[in-house]
C-alpha cells in the first residue's frame, strides 16, 4: 500500500517539515504515476541547489528527505552504448575529468569521479557517477522517476530497461522533441515533453494530447501561454525550473499541477500562498 506521504496534496505537504515526512514506498506493486498527489513536487537532478546533481548520493538524499514525490535525472549514452546519468555533453562541469561523454566507454566511466560544488549546503564527498541501470535498480518502483533522454538514439535502450523492470508507469521519459515523445508513447512508455518559454509562444499543445502524459513548461512563459498549456487536454502540466515560493505560487494559480525544482526542500518548507487555479474549462 502506498504510504501517506504519496497521497498528500502539495498544500498538505507544504504544511509539514521535511523531518516529519517519510519516503514514499511501494508495497505489493511498484509505485506509479497514478499514485501521485493532486499537485506533485519533483527534485530536479535530485535538487541541484541542495545536493550534488545527478549523483547517487544526491538522489538518495532527496529520496530520504521525502520532500519530493518524483526524482529527476538526465541520461547520456557512452561510446559503447552504456546509458549513464549526466546532464552536460561533457564531463568538465560536474566531474574531475574532462572531454565529451560520448567518447568514453563503460570502463572509463567507472573511473570518473563527481566534483561536488563548494556552494552546496552540507558536506559531500567525491564518488563514482551512476549508470541509468543503477538508478533504476535502486529507486525504480520505490518512487516515481523522471529521466530526460538527452540522446534520442538511447530511447530503445531506455525502453528495454524500463520494460524489463516493470516500470513503464513509474518512470516519465522526457524530451524537448515532440517526435521523441511520440516515439516514447509508441514504445509503451510514459511520455513527457518539455518546452522553453520561447517555444511556448507558438506551441499548440493540444496537438500532443493523444501521446503526451506530462507537459513540462517553462515557468518564465507568459501567463497566456501557461494557461493554454493547462487547457490543452494533456493530463499533467508541471512547471520547471521553479526555485522560489513566489514562482511556485504563480504557476499553481495559473493551473499547473506540479513543479520541478532545484530546491525542493525550500519549497516543501514554505507554505503555498497560491489561490484557486485558473479553470481549465
Amino acid at each position: 500500500m502506498v504510504t501517506r506521504s504519496a497521497l498528500l496534496s502539495l498544500g498538505g505537504l507544504l504544511a509539514l517539515a521535511p523531518s516529519v515526512l517519510s519516503p514514499v514506498e511501494w508495497g505489493p506493486a511498484p509505485l506509479t504515476v497514478d499514485s501521485l498527489p493532486r499537485v506533485a513536487l519533483t527534485a530536479h537532478r535530485g535538487g541541484a541547489l541542495e545536493v550534488p546533481e545527478n549523483s547517487m548520493s544526491g538522489l538518495a538524499a532527496a529520496y530520504g528527505r521525502g520532500t519530493a514525490q518524483v526524482l529527476d535525472f538526465d541520461t547520456r549514452m557512452l561510446r559503447d552504448g552504456t546509458l549513464v546519468v549526466l546532464h552536460d555533453p561533457t564531463l568538465d562541469r560536474t566531474t574531475y575529468a574532462s572531454g565529451p561523454v560520448d567518447r568514453i566507454d563503460a570502463r572509463q566511466w567507472a573511473a570518473v569521479r563527481l566534483r561536488p560544488r563548494a556552494s552546496l549546503p552540507g558536506r559531500w564527498r567525491s564518488e563514482r557517477l551512476p549508470t541509468v541501470a543503477q538508478v533504476l535498480d535502486r529507486f525504480g518502483g520505490r518512487t516515481v522517476l523522471m529521466l530526460e533522454a538527452k540522446d534520442p538514439r538511447s530511447l530503445s535502450g531506455l525502453s528495454g530497461m524500463i520494460h524489463r523492470r516493470g516500470l513503464t508507469r513509474s518512470v516519465f521519459v522526457n524530451s524537448n522533441d515532440p517526435a521523441v515523445a511520440l516515439r516514447a508513447h509508441q514504445l509503451g512508455l510514459t511520455a513527457q515533453l518539455w518546452r522553453s518559454k520561447e517555444q511556448m509562444r507558438t506551441d499548440r499543445p493540444a496537438r500532443w494530447a493523444r501521446f503526451v502524459d506530462l507537459l513540462d513548461v517553462d515557468y518564465r512563459a507568459r501567463d497566456a501561454d501557461l494557461v493554454r498549456a493547462v487547457r490543452s487536454g494533456i493530463p499533467r502540466v508541471w512547471a520547471h525550473t521553479v526555485n522560489t515560493p513566489r514562482q511556485r505560487d504563480r504557476v499553481l494559480r495559473l493551473g499547473c499541477d506540479g513543479v520541478i525544482s532545484d530546491a525542493p526542500g525550500l519549497l516543501a518548507r514554505t507554505p503555498s500562498g497560491a489561490g484557486a487555479p485558473v479553470s481549465a474549462g
